[in-house]
């Protein structure tokens, strides 16, 4: 197995596919990072605790202990960042993982260039730095500090639930929030199915935030998943 080398960002690889793991192997270290690598689920476990990674990538799809379990186990001590890998047709397995911590997921087959990506974004997403009082986009301002957003220098009225739902996914920008996050943390641990509100709420979001609503910049939709923040750049 692959050596830590403390100068360079360590990715820990979880897929049962050897082909895979040879090509993200090569092109981890092709890109600059230490490339750690396991097929199955109670040895990621094992090499999480013995090596520490920057970041985890996790398919779901694993023999023995599941993707899910890898997960749960994580989440119980780390707040390790990890991309999930995911087939096309396991949508409620996707959304499940999302809620139970995964930061972020790609699906198969996917580009190497979108994977870099994701997997740069969730790293500077869990980097240790103070965490922006203000964003800028090139339409408005969202002031976390002051709980105002201004729009061509005046100040946008929104509601204390729409305040609620901009600030969640402005903290956790370029990062997809469940439909299920969103409503608990909204709305109440009670709520977790009525994406009928935060449908409604997001039309009125995006009519006073977006220049274009029915084609949104920032507020972004995943079909059958959540939303998004982005800031009008590439976050992902």
């Amino acid at each position: 197995m692959n050596e830590r080398n403390t100068a360079a960002p360590a990715v820990l690889v979880v897929d049962d596919d050897p082909r895979l793991l040879r090509t993200l192997d090569l092109n981890l270290r092709a890109r600059g990072y230490t490339a750690l690598l396991s097929d199955t689920g109670e040895r990621a476990l094992r090499l999480v605790a013995h090596h520490r990674p920057d970041l985890v990538l996790l398919d779901l799809g694993l023999p023995g202990m599941s993707g899910l379990d890898v997960i749960r186990g994580l989440r119980g001590w780390t707040g390790v960042p990890v991309v999930v890998l995911s087939g096309r047709d396991t949508e409620p397995m996707k959304v499940q993982a999302l809620d139970l911590g995964a930061d972020d997921y790609v699906v198969k087959p996917f580009g190497m260039d979108e994977l870099f990506a994701r997997v740069r974004a969730s790293m500077r997403r869990t980097a240790p730095a103070e965490e922006k009082v203000s964003v800028v986009t090139a339409d408005f301002t969202v002031d976390l500090a002051a709980q105002q957003i201004t729009r061509g220098g005046e100040a946008v009225q929104l509601t204390p639930r729409q305040w609620h739902i901009v600030e969640v996914l402005v903290r956790n920008r370029g990062r997809l929030i469940t439909h299920r996050q969103l409503l608990q943390e909204v709305w109440g641990p009670g709520y977790g199915r009525e994406t009928n509100y935060l449908r409604v709420f997001m039309t009125k979001i995006r009519q006073k935030l977006e220049p274009d609503p029915p084609r949104p910049r920032y507020f972004l939709t995943e079909p059958g998943l959540g939303y998004r923040f982005s800031t009008g750049e590439q976050d992902t």
